[in-house]
């Protein structure tokens, strides 16, 4: 029997309807769709994720968002091989990536998690019709559980309890009050809350898939595929990145207990595959595609060297340094066209388009948890309703505006924490409001508890004496050439990024700059350029030295953060430039800050539109005209710099008028500066007024968030 026939003769005995050419309906038409044949670029290669395959008629009445139908798939396979793509096997991968051999042109891998039932029913004939190879990741605990007789509660498993917690309480009686808010994150697998030996493979049938050798085997964790409590309030988040709140002991995790906790599971996971398959897994798919460089090394640790995540920004470069592959997820029971229009998003993507606002953390703590929760719903109400993509939120406290924090939001080993709230607010806006949420920092300017040594790494000048004295401008900061400054901020940052591992990024602060007197730190026998060895000699440093200094520096400090962020999430830098420099570059003198560094070194540089705080005496749409233009100038200036304008004119300490702020918006927008923040934003009194924000500020003229590149 040849391929086709066999073809026919499964799907009709998995008793699946087909699609006929000229049949009436919406399918029929979404059908005869005609294929573009995306041709793969060199050197990379896709990673398709799919989960359970099920009957169209099954489908029909039970939809899974995750689920394909036996004929999308089928279908799908027949068009891999009539359009010259290629499905790869993981070693294929591991050959290419040591530079033993050549991916072949169009490369796919094609992948399956949780071991269901349909992967040796449906997917595994497919196959071997095809002879195409595959990965599937097998969650033990699931097998072993049923295999035992007991049934599997996904909706328990994902969301980590079976019973509300007070803060999950409060979370849905306010996403109740609101017609804005979405609902909160959970998973609820095919509608379905109880899974027994029926829907999962065997460990017989995983041994026959086995021995085909066309299956390989992956851990997809043993009893880590649900979410944990996260903070005191009751968010729950992916087990394997997130630090447990131990609720009993008012407490997180320890390092060594998260260590422990997972590099157990994950030598639990690999060994049972290997006693029952006869395959020992080399590769973890983290569920949920929640992982990062902490979790990946105790993954290496237990002998699963090679990940795999969820990144659907772009496709696999097999040239890259790691082991660390994203997958593209399949939803909605997708036809080839759309497998492919998906695999070409990844492959070229469009630039996005950033609508932010830069949130004060301050405005929503109160000493009352109660009034706290009361002010946060108000800031998930107000962010879903603008419409934008972005959330620039305050990590450190600074209620009293000075710009030097002595107190944060988030649990660390060096500064008090004036509440436990940055978690909490960033996965509420994240997963309520839809938005990425970037974790606003300084740079530089913290204060630290001990003052000798506060003013011992402070940034120097040379006092009339000629002596090495604390600079005392706007902001108290610490020195970017003294190693242990680097030392005491990268280390808060560890701290941000360990309790706060879903975040998209990182903004810093407008505290960066250096006067062109400062900092003569550099004469200081420890001295060394940031994040290096190299030390410094007492030479002093022109502007444009000391502009590359600050990028190095907060390279670290994003480094630092970054090693604990999902790397399923494409991690992005973005950084605060006073305006002044754009329109007079040689004012990078006063500041070292320059905007052709920056654009090159940070994903987005956040200008500081502010005519007022400038200190302006121009019509500020004359100003703001200037600077856009000034921009445009730039290879890539409108590309990646967002505008960042004032709602507040401090000057006079009055509110900019609703209409003023949505012409400013609407003015920059016409000169090509279409990536777009404000601050600050007093959501507690609608300050600025939301109507004519939102019609400024909402993404509703670009629905995808996206523009033609």
């Amino acid at each position: 029997m040849d391929r086709r026939s066999f073809l026919r003769s499964m799907v009709s005995t998995l008793c699946v309807t087909l699609v006929v050419p000229g049949k009436a309906g919406a399918a029929a038409t979404r059908e005869k769709q005609p294929l573009i044949t995306l041709q793969i670029p060199a050197g990379q290669f896709a990673v398709l994720c799919m989960h359970d395959v099920q009957n169209s008629a099954d489908l029909s009445t039970h939809p899974d968002p995750y689920a394909i139908s036996t004929e999308h798939l089928a279908q799908l396979f027949d068009w891999i091989d009539e359009n010259g793509w290629h499905p790869i096997s993981l070693q294929q991968v591991v050959d290419a990536h040591a530079g033993r051999a050549n991916l072949p042109d169009n490369a796919v891998l094609l992948s399956w998690d949780d071991g269901l039932a349909s992967a040796y029913s449906h997917v595994y004939p497919l196959l071997k019709a095809y002879r195409y190879p595959a990965l599937f990741a097998i969650e033990t605990g699931w097998i072993t559980a049923v295999t035992e007789g007991k049934k599997v509660n996904y909706e328990a498993e994902v969301a980590g309890a079976t019973r509300l917690t007070e803060g999950e309480k409060i979370d849905q009686a306010q996403a109740a009050e609101s017609s804005n808010i979405k609902a909160p994150f959970k998973v609820n697998y095919e509608g379905k809350q109880e899974f027994d030996k029926n829907n999962f493979v065997t460990w017989a049938q995983l041994r026959e898939m086995y021995a085909s050798g066309l299956v390989e085997y992956a851990s997809h964790t043993h009893d880590q595929h649900h979410g944990i409590l996260a903070n005191p309030q009751g968010n729950v988040e992916p087990a394997c990145i997130t630090r447990q709140y131990l609720t009993a002991l008012k407490r997180y995790e320890t390092d060594s207990e998260y260590h422990q906790r997972l590099f157990d599971d994950l030598t639990y996971s690999r060994r049972l595959i290997a006693e029952h398959t006869g395959c020992t897994p080399r590769s973890i798919v983290w569920p949920y595609g929640a992982m990062n460089e902490a979790s990946e090394v105790i993954a290496t640790e237990a002998g699963l060297p090679i990940s795999f995540g969820l990144n659907d920004d772009q496709l696999n470069e097999i040239k890259q340094v790691g082991t660390s592959w994203g997958r593209l997820i399949l939803t909605n029971d997708p036809i080839p066209v759309d497998v492919e229009s998906r695999v070409e998003s990844a492959a070229i993507p469009s630039p996005s388009i950033e609508r932010a606002v830069q949130v004060d953390m301050d405005y929503i703590y109160d000493p009352d948890p109660t009034q706290t929760n009361r002010n946060l719903g108000k800031l998930l109400d107000r962010i879903q309703a603008l419409k934008i993509k972005s959330v620039y939120l305050q990590a450190f406290a600074d209620p009293e505006g000075t710009g030097t924090p002595s107190q944060v939001y988030f649990p660390n080993s060096v500064l008090p924490m004036r509440a436990d709230l940055f978690n909490r607010v960033a996965w509420q806006l994240r997963t309520r409001a839809g938005v990425e949420v970037y974790a606003w920092m300084p740079m530089l300017a913290f204060q630290l508890p001990d003052q000798e040594k506060q003013a011992a790494l402070s940034v120097k000048i040379h006092n009339a004496q000629g002596e090495l004295v604390p600079a005392k401008r706007d902001y108290a900061r610490l020195s970017p050439f003294l190693p242990e400054s680097l030392e005491i901020i990268g280390q808060l940052y560890a701290d941000l990024g360990k309790n706060n591992s879903g975040i998209f990024g990182v903004l810093f602060h407008d505290d960066a700059y250096l006067a062109e007197d400062e900092d003569a730190s550099v004469f200081q026998p420890e001295a060394r350029w940031p994040g290096t060895d190299r030390p410094l000699n007492g030479l002093p440093l022109n502007a444009r030295e000391k502009t590359q200094a600050l990028i190095d520096f907060g390279n670290v400090l994003s480094a630092r953060l970054h090693y604990f962020i999902n790397r399923s999430i494409n991690f992005r830098t973005a950084r605060n430039l006073y305006a002044r420099v754009v329109l007079d570059p040689s004012a990078e003198n006063r500041f070292a800050q320059a905007l052709d560094p920056f654009i090159a070194a940070y994903d987005r540089v956040a200008l500081m539109a502010m005519p007022y705080l400038d200190g302006s005496t121009e019509d500020p749409k004359h100003w703001l005209r200037r600077l856009v233009n000034e921009v445009a100038k730039h290879p890539d200036g409108l590309r990646k710099v967002v505008f960042e304008l004032q709602t507040k004119n401090w000057n006079t300490d009055r509110w900019i008028d609703g209409q003023t702020l949505k012409s400013w918006m609407q003015l920059l927008v016409r000169h090509g500066g279409v990536n777009l923040a404000y601050y600050p934003d007093d959501f507690l009194d609608n300050h600025p007024p939301l109507r004519p924000t939102y019609e400024g500020m909402s993404l509703n003229d670009f629905p995808s968030g996206k523009v033609k590149p």
